[in-house]
C-alpha cells in the first residue's frame, strides 16, 4: 500500500505530460493515412533494392499517392581491424541515406533529412562466410534506416498543422 502511495503523484505527472501516441486512432488516423499515400522512388543498385522493399513494406501504399519519397543512398565498407600481416580482421558496414518527401500536389520539399546506421563484420578465413556475413549486414542496415526514415514521415504527419 505504501509502495501504491509513492508512485501515485508520478503517475499523474506522466498523465500531465502532454505524451500522445503516434499512431494514435490506428489505421483510420492521419499518421496511418499519410504513410499509406507515400510511394517510394526506385533506388539504384542492391541496397537500394533492399531498402525500397523495406520502405514499401513499411508504408504499405494504397490507392493515389500525395508524396513521393526519394531516396540516394551511401553504402561503404571498411576494414579496421589489421593483423601484422596487413589483412584485415574486421570491417564496418555504414548505409547512410538522404531522403526527401516531396508532396505531389504543388512538389515542394516537405522533409528533407538523413538517416543512417552501421554494422561491424568479423572478417574470417572463408571467403564465402565474410560475404554473407556483409549482405547480411546489408539486409540488416537496410531496415534500420528504413525504419528510421518512417519514423521521420510519421513525426511529420503527426505534427503537421490539419488543413
Amino acid at each position: 500500500m505504501r509502495h501504491a502511495l509513492l508512485l501515485a503523484p508520478f503517475a499523474l505527472l506522466l498523465a500531465g505530460c502532454g505524451l500522445k501516441p503516434l499512431y494514435s486512432g490506428g489505421s483510420g488516423g492521419s499518421v496511418a493515412a499519410t504513410l499509406s499515400n507515400v510511394e517510394v522512388a526506385p533506388i539504384d543498385g542492391k541496397s537500394g533494392w533492399l531498402m525500397t522493399n523495406a520502405l514499401r513494406d513499411r508504408l504499405a501504399a494504397d490507392g493515389t499517392p500525395q508524396y513521393r519519397l526519394d531516396v540516394r543512398l551511401d553504402d561503404s565498407i571498411a576494414g579496421f581491424g589489421v593483423r601484422r600481416d596487413d589483412s584485415v580482421t574486421r570491417e564496418r558496414r555504414t548505409l547512410r541515406a538522404r531522403y526527401q518527401l516531396v508532396n505531389l500536389t504543388d512538389g515542394s520539399v516537405l522533409i528533407d533529412a538523413t538517416a543512417g546506421s552501421d554494422a561491424g563484420i568479423d572478417v574470417v578465413q572463408s571467403e564465402y562466410a565474410t560475404i554473407a556475413a556483409e549482405n547480411t549486414a546489408l539486409e540488416r542496415l537496410s531496415g534500420i534506416v528504413a525504419d528510421q526514415i518512417v519514423a521521420r514521415i510519421a513525426l511529420y504527419a503527426q505534427r503537421r498543422p490539419t488543413p
